[in-house]
């Protein structure tokens, strides 16, 4: 054996051992679609309208304290829409001041004076870019939920101009759960308690109401505890507290968030604030000693424990939670609040016995249609098929290779690019081995028709291919799920086929012949 047909052949040897010990064993390596693994559709909606009315509140509360940094005392902001508020309380003297404020920090609202106060109108490009940020945030804070789960091959993809976000999650064996943890808004805020003083809660909204000589002033708000039983963790009541309106330490002030145990062994949250949240969180609980402070979770509060003393970067938080709830709750902490709400527009699960079926079918049609291609190339080609026969085998073993080396994900129209594929590498052996059979007419000796095939057909083995594979890259690059999925196996098919038809068929024709001396006939 010649030096070049050596180290060709190491080449192959090396190629084919790395990809074929990645993909060993197979249905362990290779990574299956959510159409053949099973597993989970959904569709949400993100309503960006929570966005926008946090936006609207969180500059409502920076321009009063705003307002009280330049000594104008007695301002009051109410809102009136999800994107318009009023101010109150400051004199129409103190108007220049008040427009160099919104110039200089609130440049995304237009301020008009009334009668009877000033009139804020969010700008039509602030509220939709408000809006395009609520979905790529709630876009990646659903990513973060789903990787800290353990999903494994995840599809989430953004509909921006529809609000909307389509989530696909093979192998997902608890659906309720995914769900509920995706879903799960988990804002967090610490609001002081107004009513009762003495905590506890009020055991009817009436109770609260009576208080306050039946109407609520526009500082407090009635938030719902829900009360479980310990055993089972059913509700069983409710209790209801009166908290400040509004929230000056939140979610977004958090650092970390763990499982942890509290003084009765039950199940809790610790958490630890970042610098500006300890700073905000110690001034507020040293405000506040010997008050109640309702920590709320999506509205409703967990519980309402006394201020002892001034709490400062950690604390705990308790409300009857199971070791399960406890770990979504952190898991969804530690990914972030997501921006605004979300609603189910479609679900449909997958079953494994769906995705077992196709997985079979697809199994049939390719061992169907391999057999019938291995048929055809030995009968048309003779001994010559053989070389066809074994570089297609080669082929698949590469393709499957690759998609377990690089991580792919195999789907139900990836199946059907592996058989493309096994089509256009048949393609190419047919090409060259028609010319070396034209050659072989025209009375070359076997090596050089074979040497002429290979040169002759390699122009349009590569034309044809290498246009295929730039459309598979588009469909990559502008499809989505299950058309991407195809795209990739389709290119990697596309060059295993140009490897094993040009390089891997011409080395074991030269294999074959070196092994001879004058070579009078080809079985072709």
């Amino acid at each position: 054996m010649n030096r070049s047909l050596l180290w060709r052949g190491l080449l192959i040897l090396f190629i084919v051992g790395i990809l074929a010990s990645s993909a060993y064993p197979l249905n362990q390596k290779l990574k299956l679609g959510l159409d053949l693994r099973g597993g989970m559709h959904l569709v949400l909606k993100v309503l960006t309208g929570d966005a926008v009315r946090a936006e609207t509140e969180t500059d409502m509360d920076r321009l009063r304290r705003l307002l009280e940094d330049q000594k104008i005392t007695g301002a009051e902001t109410k809102r009136l829409s999800e994107t318009t508020f009023e101010l109150t309380g400051v004199p129409a003297s103190r108007d220049a001041t008040l427009e160099d404020l919104v110039d200089k920090y609130l440049g995304n609202w237009r301020m008009t004076r009334q009668d009877n106060g000033v009139l804020f109108e969010m700008r039509d490009n602030y509220e939709s870019e408000t809006r395009r940020l609520a979905v790529s945030q709630a876009i990646q804070t659903i990513r973060n939920r789903i990787d800290a789960f353990g999903v494994t091959e995840p599809v989430i993809a953004a509909q921006p101009e529809k609000e909307r976000i389509v989530v696909q999650l093979p192998g997902v064996d608890d659906p309720e759960r995914v769900k509920k943890l995706i879903k799960n808004t988990a804002f967090l805020e610490f609001r002081m308690v107004d009513f009762p003083k003495g905590g506890g809660g009020a055991s009817s909204r009436q109770e609260i109401l009576d208080n306050y000589g039946g109407k609520l002033p526009d500082n407090v708000q009635i938030m719902v505890q829900e009360i479980r039983n310990d055993q089972t963790k059913e509700v069983v009541g409710q209790r209801y507290y009166a908290v400040d309106a509004t929230s000056t330490v939140t979610g977004r002030d958090l650092k970390n968030a763990r499982p942890g145990t509290g003084q009765f062994r039950e199940p809790v949250v610790n958490f630890s604030m970042t610098p500006d949240g300890a700073e905000k969180f110690g001034k507020l609980t040293g405000d506040n000693v010997g008050r109640f402070m309702a920590i709320v979770l999506d509205g409703k509060v967990v519980s309402a424990p006394r201020i002892n003393s001034r709490i400062s970067d950690s604390g705990v938080i308790e409300g009857s939670f199971t070791q399960e709830q406890v770990q979504d709750l952190v898991t969804a902490l530690r990914s972030g609040a997501l921006p605004a709400g979300i609603e189910y527009l479609e679900e449909r699960t997958v079953g494994p016995s769906l995705g077992q079926d196709s997985i079979d079918e697809g199994l049939r049609a390719g061992i169907l249609g391999g057999v019938l291609v291995v048929l055809t190339m030995l009968i048309v080609y003779k001994r010559a098929g053989f070389n066809a026969v074994f570089a297609l085998a080669l082929n698949v073993v590469l393709v499957f290779g690759s998609l377990a080396y690089f991580g792919a994900t195999l789907t139900l129209p990836g199946i059907a690019g592996i058989i493309l594929t096994i089509g256009m590498a048949v393609d190419a052996n047919v090409l060259v081995f028609e010319r070396i059979r034209e050659e072989l007419h025209k009375g070359r000796t076997v090596r050089s028709a074979i040497a002429n095939g290979f040169e002759k057909a390699r122009s349009s083995i590569f034309d044809a291919n290498i246009t295929t594979l730039i459309a598979a890259l588009f469909l990559f690059q502008f499809g989505t799920g299950p058309i991407r999925g195809f795209a990739v196996t389709l290119s990697v098919g596309i060059l295993s086929s140009i490897f094993t038809a040009l390089f891997v068929s011409r080395w074991l024709f030269d294999l074959v012949t070196s092994r001879r001396g004058r070579i009078e006939k080809l079985s072709i």
